[in-house]
């Protein structure tokens, strides 16, 4: 059976774990970063319960030529790329059909960031505790580029958190960041998606839609819970 009815509800599991991850660390105004589109139904519950500051960290991946479903890596925002050797190697893709999908992807993400954020500055992130949040980690490529990006900005500390993920990738993630917290490792993964019981596709309308319901109520500064204690009811 699946762990999660849906996003909103691994959000909602996750946000007692991410609480008690930032007040050990002493980080009550840590801000929430989330992955599109999948992530952001779980990151906008963990930021309303714990009333923390919530943006966007807009990350693509990077699939083989003629076979787009596997990743030889992924580009965020500010052109940061993690590519995988291995599948480079072993492939061999054509050098010139690698460099189109890279370029595509980059129109993507700038279009991406028009519609989700539009006039809305990115949030501050240097010497900040944050949050990355996704629906789940298979490959990990997409982690790792976010992860690579928040380092390039100077993050102070960099939280990982998904709902599911398989062993490999929480494996190498792990070492890569200051706090990884993912409640389910299954023996047998197979998908992110096996692990909810409602794993519909998130359209950019329902982005827009749950970004609009987070600006409003989570203002620049707020702290963890509201007096930086506990996340809300």
């Amino acid at each position: 059976m699946a762990p999660y009815e849906d996003r909103a509800d691994a959000g909602r599991r996750l946000a007692p774990l991410v609480a008690e991850a930032l007040l050990d660390a002493g980080a009550a105004d840590a801000l929430v970063l989330a992955l599109p589109r999948g992530g952001v139904p779980v990151a906008v519950m963990i930021a309303e319960a714990l009333q923390l500051e919530l943006d966007l960290l807009l990350v693509r991946k990077l699939g083989v030529p003629g076979r787009e479903e596997l990743a030889f890596g992924a580009i965020a925002s500010g052109g940061v790329q993690v590519l995988n050797p291995e599948v480079l190697r072993a492939l061999a893709p054509d050098p010139a059909a690698v460099a189109a999908v890279v370029e595509r992807e980059l129109a993507e993400l700038a279009r991406r960031e028009r519609q989700y954020r539009g006039d809305r500055p990115a949030a501050e992130v240097a010497g900040r505790t944050v949050v990355v949040v996704d629906d789940g980690l298979a490959t990990g490529a997409t982690m790792r580029a976010a992860v690579a990006t928040l380092r390039e900005q100077e993050a102070a500390n960099i939280v990982v958190a998904v709902p599911v993920g398989s062993r490999e990738a929480c494996a190498e993630l792990d070492a890569e960041v200051d706090a990884l917290l993912c409640p389910a490792v299954p023996r047998r993964f197979r998908a992110v998606g096996a692990w909810y019981a409602n794993f519909l596709p998130v359209d950019d309308g329902e982005v827009a839609a749950l970004l609009a319901r987070a600006f409003s109520f989570a203002a620049p500064g707020r702290r963890l819970g509201g007096d930086g204690t506990h996340p809300r009811g």
